[in-house]
């Protein structure tokens, strides 16, 4: 499996990784040849990246903390949520709740893997996968961190909803009608769930410097479960984009993530952040100092910075005799530039 950008993507070749609609259902299935129809329809839904089913690098897979079926159930519950919502009904509390205990239990079972974010994302996807993400990110670091299973359940519902008050909200947010308090009043409400979970909604774009919004809070008045998805949320939007700024690759995100530590983002949140994500995830194409280049094969637990590298040719393909070389081993040679 590689990853690559939609534009190289040619008639034939195989998807390796498969897209969800909005509503949960599988929109294309990893292993469908695709077509010049099937690639024009992806760029319309705005696809940008995708993951192909090379034959040279078949081995290659991506850990998955949460399971695709486990995937596709939050989706689809995320998707009636918003719908009942915009039809002004109350939402399932319960099969939110539901949802999010299937999806500890994937993190809990996983929580040795590194964190590789290679959803394939469209524009009616987006939304509720960013929330799957911010959820699972969120409870991998609640788990290093120490929290108990209250705790986590706690954090994972106000992280799986930390953007409940995005819904038909105006285009310019101040006051009580930023999406914060949106979300805070929404949450607030529902007895079944906890009053701090509301406030992670109420809380993530609070900056431990004092500087964020709603409320100008600084670190000491801000919960940690807010910490936690803040750090979360920017990482996630860092790497798919949001509000006009492109996508980053997961190396640089972790640079600008950690420029913001001690001023908008809380310094122990980001240093356990960075023990849990793959900074070269696999499948991507890499330069190294040596002047050769290759793809990322495999990760290393505790060295997310330093993983394995399958050497390729300027053709692409797999030089001949070519050793994959371990960068946790060889501590002299670095990646210089990633590749698409």
């Amino acid at each position: 499996m590689k990853f690559v950008d939609i534009e190289t993507v040619e008639a034939g070749q195989m998807l390796g990784r498969t897209i969800f609609s909005s509503n949960g259902t599988v929109l294309l299935s990893a292993g469908v040849q695709l077509t010049v129809y099937m690639i024009s329809t992806l760029k319309r839904l705005g696809v940008t990246v995708v993951y192909l089913d090379d034959p040279k690098f078949r081995d290659i897979t991506q850990d998955e903390v949460i399971s695709e079926e486990t995937k596709r159930m939050v989706v689809g519950q995320m998707s009636e949520t918003f719908e009942a919502l915009r039809s002004g009904k109350p939402f399932n509390t319960k099969a939110i709740s539901q949802s999010v205990d299937q999806l500890l239990d994937d993190v809990m079972r996983n929580q040795n893997m590194l964190v590789q974010l290679g959803d394939i994302r469209t524009a009616d996807n987006a939304m509720f996968l960013h929330a799957i993400n911010v959820c699972m990110m969120s409870s991998l670091l609640g788990l290093n961190m120490g929290l108990n299973m209250l705790q986590l359940k706690e954090l994972a519902i106000g992280a799986l909803l930390h953007d409940i008050g995005k819904l038909d909200a105006p285009e310019v947010e101040e006051g009580r009608t930023h999406h914060t308090w949106r979300g805070f009043e929404m949450l607030k409400m529902k007895r079944e769930y906890s009053l701090l979970s509301a406030h992670v909604a109420f809380q993530h774009h609070e900056h431990v410097d004092g500087t964020g919004v709603p409320r100008k809070l600084s670190s000491e008045d801000i919960h940690l479960y807010a910490k936690i998805v803040a750090v979360a949320n920017r990482y996630d939007n860092m790497i798919f984009g949001s509000n006009g700024e492109p996508p980053m690759q997961p190396h640089v995100a972790c640079e600008r993530l950690n420029a913001l530590s001690g001023t908008e983002l809380d310094h122990e949140v980001l240093v356990q952040f960075m023990r849990i994500v793959s900074v070269y995830p696999n499948g991507f194409s890499v330069k190294l100092s040596n002047r050769q280049t290759g793809v990322v094969v495999s990760q290393h637990r505790g060295l997310p910075g330093r993983p394995v590298v399958r050497v390729i040719d300027k053709d692409g393909e797999v030089a001949v005799g070519a050793a994959q070389i371990d960068l946790a081993q060889q501590t002299t040679l670095f990646i210089e530039e990633v590749m698409q």
